[in-house]
């Protein structure tokens, strides 16, 4: 009997390696799992992961742009942000008025500029995990956040911070809201709801699609009459309009430039022009979801024992986690709000420009999908085991692991690739030191506006130490940031860029306005581990200030 026992017990001995490490998984996925279920450590796991993703992609970034001077778009929020105004030409202010406020606190430097983009996102996701929380179980809610963080939106080309990426901020909370309010019908709900969209309204004008989307939901869900019959959807209308009166007020006495800036900009006139960009549009956002839909599947197929079903029934591998019958992890009256809301604003911006004949910017739909992964995890008959939470996370884990390792490569490889791309690689940080150096030596004072395009007067007020105000000659909406009166009365530096087609009209309008201007031509040129990057010459123009 001793015998018997001694052959039948073998905890003493000792485990293999494979089965230790099978047992460590097992935990660390039941912990997870634990944790993001849990209603006391669910949150400091959620802001945990976003804190981390924000952490590891702002390394990424710095590592990846290493080779460059910021994007054009998070120049000229920087530029906005030196000034708060309610509006500044070409889009409302709240974007100006975040930059602005994170550069108090941050050094201008490019790095700051990837974590307020990594910020930004970050945000997002612990906010997309409460939009999740109405929707889906909280296990279902943390495995929609890490689909998300795995969207590249969310991470490689989340680089540049700018109102398409504050949106990313703006239209959850927006959805938040909304949702909040169907399900309360409160004063107070239909109040945060009209706050909510009034801020996602002073982000950008794009967002009336999602606003547009939201009242198709609650018009078209089968539990409107109670919503509509509530004061919060029309607590929320008036309480919209009242937080918008003072931007109306300044639209107006601009004459409505935002707008115009937009019908000048993007309307088109040939059929076929407007059909290839919105197939181009769908086809980029789509090849977008790809990855974290793709990578989900994965991690919901690497469900043990998904060996043995690999080599037994490979179909089943899919099959496995689609049931029939109830599902109490989800709340299908919200999942249907989400539902019609991704629906809509899936579709009607690419119908919308076919009509219309707009020109659709691929990046118009960085903040609309935002909710594709929830509502795909929404869909009651999905099951969601435990470790696939684990599976997912390690998934997001190696993958950002693997980026940051690769980034410099990555980097040094994409300048040597493409090393004459002047609008990537161009020296505009040599370029604004270089001229401030010259304006000092000259009038041994501030340098303090810039002429010159977007492109090159925006990286000039971000670069040089005395963040000249930029003032874009020819251009109807006018951030309002200086004047020409300005210009002439302070001094400025006129800056054309000879790679620029717009070469003769910008050489045009320095004779036309800075007659008596010191001219120069400034060769700059980067030099990153060694390989040179473009050299370009710039005719640079030098007004002194009026006597």
């Amino acid at each position: 009997m001793r015998y018997a026992q001694t052959m039948t017990d073998t905890s003493f001995l000792p485990a293999s390696s494979r089965a230790r490490r099978r047992l460590s998984v097992r935990r660390l996925a039941a912990w997870l799992a634990a944790c993001a279920s849990d209603p006391k450590a669910a949150p400091r796991l959620v802001i945990g992961f976003a804190l981390a993703h924000a952490v590891l992609w702002t390394l990424i970034l710095i590592n990846l742009k290493a080779a460059q001077d910021v994007h054009m778009d998070v120049a000229e929020g920087f530029a906005w942000g030196q000034k708060f105004q309610l509006g500044y030409g070409k889009h409302p202010p709240l974007a100006g008025w975040i930059a602005g406020l994170w550069f108090k606190v941050f050094p201008v430097a490019d790095w700051a500029t990837y974590a307020l983009a990594m910020t930004t996102l970050g945000c997002g996701l612990v906010i997309c995990w409460l939009i999740a929380l109405r929707v889906v179980d909280r296990r279902r809610a943390f495995f929609v956040v890490v689909m998300l963080a795995l969207y590249p939106i969310f991470n490689f080309k989340g680089f540049k911070y700018n109102p398409d990426l504050l949106q990313l901020v703006t239209l959850p909370l927006l959805v938040l809201a909304y949702l909040n309010a169907f399900e309360k019908r409160s004063v107070r709900s239909g109040l945060w709801l009209g706050l909510a969209g009034a801020l996602a309204l002073l982000t950008k004008y794009w967002v009336l699609t999602v606003i547009g989307a939201i009242g198709l939901a609650a018009l078209a869900h089968p539990d409107r009459l109670k919503f509509l019959r509530s004061p919060a959807p029309w607590v929320a209308i008036l309480m919209l309009v009242v937080a918008m009166i003072p931007h109306l007020v300044w639209l107006k006495e601009v004459h409505f430039m935002p707008l115009v800036f937009v019908g000048s900009t993007y309307s088109l006139s040939s059929r076929a022009e407007s059909a290839q960009l919105a197939l181009g549009y769908v086809a980029h956002n789509l090849a977008l979801l790809m990855a974290p839909v793709g990578l989900a599947s994965l991690a919901l197929a690497l469900v043990p024992p998904w060996w043995a079903t690999l080599t037994r029934q490979p179909l089943k591998l899919v099959t496995r986690v689609w049931s029939r019958g109830a599902n109490a992890g989800v709340n299908l009256s919200q999942a249907l709000n989400v539902w019609i809301i991704q629906i809509v604003v899936a579709i009607g911006p690419p119908i919308g420009g076919l009509i219309f004949m707009v020109y659709m910017k691929s990046d118009w739909g960085i903040p609309l999908f935002f909710l594709t992964p929830l509502a795909l995890v929404a869909i009651p008959s999905l099951r969601l085991p435990k470790r696939a939470l684990f599976n997912i996370a390690a998934i997001w884990l190696a993958v950002t692991l693997t980026v940051l390792a690769l980034s410099p490569y990555i980097a040094a490889r994409g300048m040597a690739m493409n090393p004459n791309a002047a609008s990537g690689y161009g020296a505009r940080s040599e370029l604004a030191r270089e001229l401030t150096e010259a304006w000092h030596t000259r009038f041994h004072a501030r340098w303090a506006v810039v002429a010159g395009t977007t492109e090159v007067g925006e990286p000039m007020t971000f670069y040089s130490p005395d963040h000249p105000a930029p003032f874009t000659p020819g251009e109807v909406w006018s951030s309002g940031l200086t004047s020409l009166e300005e210009a002439k009365r302070l001094g400025f530096i006129g800056i054309c860029d000879t790679t620029d087609g717009r070469l003769p009209v910008c050489d045009a309008w320095m004779a036309a306005n800075a007659a008596n201007a010191e001219r120069l031509t400034v060769t700059t040129q980067r030099f990153f581990h060694g390989r040179p990057g473009p050299a370009i010459n710039w005719h640079v123009y030098i007004a002194p200030p009026a006597k």
